[in-house]
């Protein structure tokens, strides 16, 4: 059985396995030799956090791959009044067929998939992000040809979900990293020291970052469950936006990307995102095939 719960956990060759299904399922959406490997089938999105872009290409995404999509928030069920999640995954692995968990902890995502014996896919923790950078990946495909090479700068928040998740990415696949973050949201040391592949870099220099990168990539300054800490985030990540000067020191032709949602005038200003919004739009169009290609993958043998 396959689950999807980190990119940490994925192989190189899986990602590109699910990249060429993204491509292939994006080219014949709507026609009528669409596959549906989930014909008759039942999945759960069991959101403890809120979403736009990650429920709606998931349940349209079921959908369109034949099945059918519950949508359950923690406090329309007992995870909401406390109940442990490895009991919520003993009930739910009896009548669903997968699950899709939006949620604070790793760990619960994690022992969700072990207890309840259905397919699991992390569609976000506070530790990673698996589904957005596979979404990601797919808009660079589609760009600029390859990853292959390239060169990825984050600017902002280094130590959140999304970042972690490049950070595996370009530690799989043959691509280079830099995070540009002040001291105190870079990404933790633990992290760091566990990778082999020399493609990652940090630093508190933007510049540096952006310097010849073939894709800027930001995201929110404050997290989903960070919400108190919005002052002193703000105050800390100030220096750390996408703006005009950055771009220019960027590669011609490079990429502007934002996950969403965007705050204008913080991460990125409302100038850069309007110039290409086309490559930020398209960025969240991809998650639904992503998601597509992540719910077929996990159903082949």
């Amino acid at each position: 059985m396959k689950h999807l719960l980190s990119i940490q956990s994925l192989s190189a060759e899986e990602i590109l396995e699910i990249l060429a299904l993204s491509k292939t399922l994006k080219a014949r959406r709507g026609s009528s030799d669409q596959p549906l490997p989930l014909k008759g089938q039942c999945w759960g999105l069991i959101f403890s956090k809120s979403s736009t872009r990650t429920r709606v290409s998931f349940e349209v995404g079921v959908r369109e791959l034949g099945g059918d999509a519950l949508f359950l928030s923690a406090n329309d069920i007992q995870l909401g009044r406390g109940e442990p999640i490895k009991d919520t995954a003993r009930v739910m692995g009896r009548m669903l067929d997968g699950a899709i968990i939006r949620t604070f902890a790793q760990q619960d995502v994690d022992d969700f998939a072990r207890y309840s014996n259905i397919p699991t896919i992390n569609a976000l923790t506070d530790e990673e992000h698996p589904c957005q950078i596979i979404a990601d990946l797919l808009t660079i495909q589609e760009l600029l040809g390859t990853f292959e090479g390239k060169t990825v700068a984050f600017i902002g928040d280094g130590a959140c979900n999304v970042p972690t998740s490049w950070i595996w990415a370009a530690e799989r696949l043959n691509f280079n990293l830099r995070i540009a973050a002040p001291k105190a949201f870079q990404p933790a040391e633990t992290l760091l020291r566990q990778l082999q592949c020399g493609r990652v870099s940090v630093t508190s220099d933007t510049c540096e970052a952006a310097n010849g990168a073939d894709v800027l990539y930001t995201d929110v300054w404050v997290s989903m469950g960070a919400e108190t800490e919005a002052k002193f985030r703000i105050a800390q990540l100030g220096g750390y936006q996408i703006n005009e000067e950055l771009v220019k020191l960027a590669a011609p032709g490079a990429l502007v990307m934002h996950c969403l949602p965007a705050y204008r005038g913080k991460e990125i200003t409302e100038e850069v995102f309007e110039a290409n919004a086309d490559t930020i739009f398209q960025q969240a169009e991809n998650r639904l095939h992503a998601q597509k290609a992540i719910l077929t993958w996990m159903l082949q043998q």
